[in-house]
């Protein structure tokens, strides 16, 4: 009986093989994604599951998922911070209102930021 090697590599598709009983089994290894999905990647993650199985399916077995959703996360964060700081800008939200009458920002800052949170989750994240 020939002494078979434990590993080997294919030159037609450039992997190699490694021996698990009578099998070789490809060695694979899926990149490393080092930055954080956070909150709108997760979002985007379920929403690709329930709605869009297909490229969830694609993202998911060539190994960009993980990439995808730290993109898309930062920027939505980016879009996020943009937009907030834009409105109150506009809606007069200021340090000078939060000093004067505090419950009233906080009424102005919670009613901002749940506009926000819908612009960046239709025109990012439910898309």
């Amino acid at each position: 009986m020939s002494e078979q090697r434990k590993i080997i590599h294919d030159d037609n598709n450039g992997l190699d093989y490694v021996l698990v009983g009578d099998y070789y089994i490809p060695m694979l290894a899926l990149p490393e994604e080092n930055r954080p999905i956070g909150y709108w990647g997760i979002l985007r993650k379920e929403y690709l599951k329930k709605h869009k199985s297909g490229m969830y399916s694609y993202l998911l077995l060539t190994g960009k998922l993980d990439r995808y959703l730290a993109d898309l996360n930062e920027q939505a964060q980016e879009w996020y911070e943009l937009i907030e700081a834009q409105m109150r800008s506009a809606e007069g939200v200021t340090e000078k209102l939060k000093a004067q009458n505090p419950m009233e920002w906080v009424r102005q800052c919670n009613n901002i930021r749940n506009r926000v949170q819908e612009i960046v989750l239709s025109e990012l994240v439910y898309v």
